[in-house]
Formats: structure tokens, C-alpha cells, sequence
């Protein structure tokens, strides 16, 4: 009885521990091997991915460092949201940065706010370095973000209404560029994109996202990646959450909600449609040289441009600032094709994706359509 006893009481020691630590110092669990690292990470209430931070955008601190005219690429996960950094890029200098001088990395030119830099960041931290940091070419940081040359900033966010402020009354005059994808499509490549990412970027991170290269995407069971993203899944709110929230904002004017599948199939004219909702006049040589360069065969003839550097990162020993990437050479630039989820699972996998779709989307039948095909909405 005695034992019973004290092992009831190390148990419920070991759990208080845990609960301190999860509360307290998250970030020491990413010490622990893949699965423990994330296990203990969300089961002490910690959200996923453990990356994200949506502090810059609370509405008593994004006047404090955002501008008027600033836009926000605030794209689905796997939905374009490199095709649109670049290619609103492209928009902002008319297609005159010819040597992408003023692109040296998506994460540079174009920052990513609610990116979590080092296992102890946070917003308040990394805020005032993204103006300070000095990189080894001697340039600040702050050169290639806020550059004096660009009509506007352009900041990355994976993240949708309430967490972004759309209709913060008073302020700085915000515009946000959000897109969705057919789930399958973004479930298919969030398979590849869990591979994608760097030995190192993983390190930082406990583990994750894991290396699930070797499963069988055939298999009629769902991989790793689908099932994090199903309603029961610990990412189910990237996708589902994000398209059920940006769709009661589809009509803001300060809103453009545009469906991957659409601007696939008409680059151009999605390129013009953008423009114009952020008031650059493009002519029709500009509009050419533009719509070529957002094309995916150029973005894949820039492999190093899209690797995702973190500048500020202050984990010594694990990250090294200079050369390391979040994920590998050549991965965020792929075909992108429109279609692939559904031929690249099982049928037992594309319908129990089928059921998910109408269990979280099928009250709207208009947003279920929207979501899986595009189209005017």
C-alpha cells in the first residue's frame, strides 16, 4: 500500500512538473525526441503549430509598426502564399527588379510577422531587430523590408479574422490578400511539405514537422500530415478554420479572397485584378513582364530566393542565421498543380476528406463549392 502511495504521489509530481514546464518554459520540450517534443507541448495547452504567434497583429500594437497602403499576404497554408509574396513583389517594383536585387529572400523582402524565430521569441522581442539587425553584407534587414522604393510593405500571415484586425476601426489603412485551395490539393501538399523542411529548422522545433518521406501516400489510411489537418487533427483549424473565416470577409473592400485554382488558370488577369486592388497601374508592357515573372517557371529558376532565412534567430548552437534555411533549396517552388489531391490518395482517403469538407463547410453550400472548385462567389 505504501508503494501504490508513493508511486501515486511521483506520478502526480512528474505531472505537476509537466503542467509548470508547459506553462512556464514550453520551449524546454524541444529538447525531448519527436513525438515526446509535441505530445508534451500541446498536451499542457500549447497551440500548433508551436511557430506561429498572432501578437503582431492585436489591434492595440499593428498601428504601432504598420504604415498606410501596408499589404498582407495572408494566404492558406499551401495555397500560394510564396507565389503571392513574389509575385505582389513583382507588382510593387513593375517588374523592374530585374536581378531580384531587392529580393534576396522571401523572408527578408517580404517578412513573415507571426513567424516565431527562436524557442523563446515572441513579438516583443524580435520587434525592434527587425528595424536593428545589421546581416553580413553589412545592409540592415530593414533595407530590403522597408525599402524607400517600395510604394508599399508586404508582410506574410497564415492567419485570418479575428487574429487579423480587418475591420479595426481608426488606423493605419490595411489591405489583405487571402487565398484558399481545394483541401485535397492542400492536403497532397502539405504531404510533400512536411519533408521539405531542413534538418536544422527541425532541431529548433522538437522534431516537427517530422520527415515523413517514407509513407505510403497510397495507403487507404490518411498520412501524418492529412490527419493533422482533419477536424479531430491538431491543425485542422489551417484549413478549415481559415476558409470559414476569410469567407465572411470576402466582400470588405480592404479584402481581395481569391481561390488558388482561378488565379492558376488565369494568371494575367489575376495579376491586373491585383494591381489594381492595390492601386499600381500596370501597362501592358509592365503587365507582360509581370504575369512572366509570377509565372512558376521563373519562380523555379530562383531556387535560392525562396528558402526562408530567420535573421533573427537566437538559438546558439542549433541555428545559424547566415546560411540556414526553413526548408530545403528548390521545395516552395513546385508545380503547384491544380487536381492532384484527389489522385494522389486513396479513394477511401478523398472520401473520408469528402465527409470532412461537409461536416465543417456544408452548412454554406455556396463556401463548399467555393472552397473545392473557386469561381465567382
Amino acid at each position: 500500500m505504501a508503494l501504490i502511495k508513493n508511486v501515486g504521489k511521483a506520478v502526480l509530481g512528474l505531472a505537476v512538473l509537466i503542467g509548470s514546464i508547459g506553462k512556464f518554459a514550453p520551449h524546454l520540450f524541444f529538447d525531448l525526441p519527436f513525438p515526446f517534443s509535441v505530445i508534451l507541448w500541446v498536451t499542457t495547452g500549447n497551440s500548433m503549430p508551436m511557430y506561429f504567434m498572432p501578437d503582431a497583429w492585436k489591434e492595440d500594437e499593428i498601428d504601432s509598426w504598420m504604415k498606410d497602403g501596408d499589404l498582407v499576404v495572408a494566404t492558406g497554408a499551401k495555397s500560394g502564399t510564396t507565389f503571392m509574396l513574389y509575385c505582389t513583389h513583382q507588382i510593387r517594383t513593375k517588374g523592374t527588379d530585374l536581378d531580384d536585387e531587392l529580393f534576396p529572400d522571401v523572408s527578408l523582402a517580404t517578412p513573415w510577422m507571426d513567424l516565431k524565430q527562436s524557442r523563446t521569441g515572441s513579438w516583443a522581442e524580435q520587434k525592434d531587430r527587425y528595424n536593428d539587425t545589421v546581416l553580413s553584407n553589412g545592409r540592415k534587414l530593414k533595407e530590403y523590408w522597408d525599402n524607400p522604393a517600395f510604394p508599399f510593405r508586404i508582410f506574410k500571415s497564415h492567419y485570418a479574422p479575428p487574429e487579423l484586425p480587418v475591420r479595426k476601426k481608426g488606423g493605419k489603412k490595411i489591405k489583405y490578400l487571402a487565398m484558399a485551395r481545394n483541401g485535397l490539393d492542400v492536403a497532397a501538399s502539405m504531404t510533400n511539405f512536411y519533408s521539405s523542411h531542413t534538418d536544422e529548422f527541425r532541431k529548433v522545433w522538437g522534431g516537427f514537422p517530422p520527415d515523413i518521406s517514407g509513407e505510403d501516400h497510397a495507403a487507404d489510411e490518411p498520412p501524418a500530415a492529412v490527419k493533422d489537418m482533419l477536424p479531430t487533427g491538431p491543425m485542422a483549424e489551417i484549413y478549415f478554420g481559415y476558409v470559414k473565416k476569410w469567407w465572411a470577409f470576402r466582400n470588405d473592400p480592404n479584402v481581395l479572397y481569391m481561390h488558388y485554382a482561378d488565379v492558376r488558370k488565369d494568371l494575367k488577369g489575376h495579376v491586373s485584378k491585383i494591381a489594381k486592388f492595390l492601386e499600381v497601374d500596370l501597362n501592358q508592357n509592365e503587365l507582360d513582364v509581370v504575369t512572366k515573372r509570377c509565372g512558376i517557371e521563373h519562380m523555379k529558376s530562383l531556387p535560392d530566393k525562396f528558402g526562408y532565412k530567420m535573421p533573427l534567430n537566437l538559438d546558439k548552437g542549433l541555428w545559424d542565421s547566415e546560411k540556414d534555411t526553413i526548408v530545403k533549396t528548390g521545395a516552395m517552388v513546385n508545380t503547384g498543380e491544380v487536381g492532384k489531391g484527389k489522385a494522389k490518395f486513396h479513394p477511401k482517403v478523398v472520401e473520408q476528406w469528402r465527409k470532412a469538407e461537409e461536416d465543417m463547410l456544408g452548412d454554406d453550400p455556396d463556401l463548399l463549392n467555393w472552397a473545392r472548385n473557386g469561381g465567382k462567389y
